[in-house]
């Protein structure tokens, strides 16, 4: 069972989910991960607080995901929800998170295939576990499109109701 942190800014229409996978190069309880696991709690806190933070994946009865492993033993999955694609970014490549990325090649493997998967979902939609996995299999196998997409291939919410042959759904 999973829980999620609440919509911190709601807003109308559509939001952009994310998932991101980690291969551990350690166990979690190794000492060589240690400064990661460290950084975990203020990084969530501000992830969190940030700007345009809708929601992100929780183990039940835990602080954030690491304990989930639905996508391997060693894998570790990064599930949450954000208002703009802007916002997300922001986050990642702005903010004290950085920090955190200069580092993922000391606690994580290279991975060969995309690991980040990128998708628009409809404000209020709380993404499953299952529904990311299949979204990033998707990205994998056919490449970018408005259905699933990276930073660098981005599509609009406009392009994924348009490419769903729905205009209203985003994210079916």
């Amino acid at each position: 069972m999973t829980s999620a942190r609440p919509a911190a800014h709601p807003s109308p229409g559509s939001h952009l989910a994310q998932l991101n996978l980690a291969t551990l190069r350690h166990p979690i309880d190794d000492p060589r991960i240690a400064p990661f696991v460290e950084l975990l709690d203020p990084v969530n806190a501000a992830a969190d607080h940030a700007p345009g933070f809708v929601w992100r994946l929780v183990e039940d009865g835990a602080a954030d995901a690491t304990g989930l492993r639905p996508a391997g033993e060693h894998v570790i999955v990064n599930l949450s929800v954000w208002e703009t694609q802007e916002a997300l970014w922001d986050f990642a490549y702005r903010s004290g998170h950085l920090d955190v990325m200069r580092r993922r090649r000391e606690w994580f493997e290279r991975h060969v295939e995309a690991d980040l998967v990128l998708w628009w979902v409809p404000a209020g939609h709380r993404p499953s576990v299952e529904e990311a996995l299949e979204r990033l299999a998707d990205l994998r196998a056919h490449g970018p499109s408005p259905r699933a997409f990276t930073f660098t291939s981005a599509h609009t919410a406009a392009e994924a109701r348009a490419a769903a042959g729905d205009g209203a759904a985003v994210g079916v």
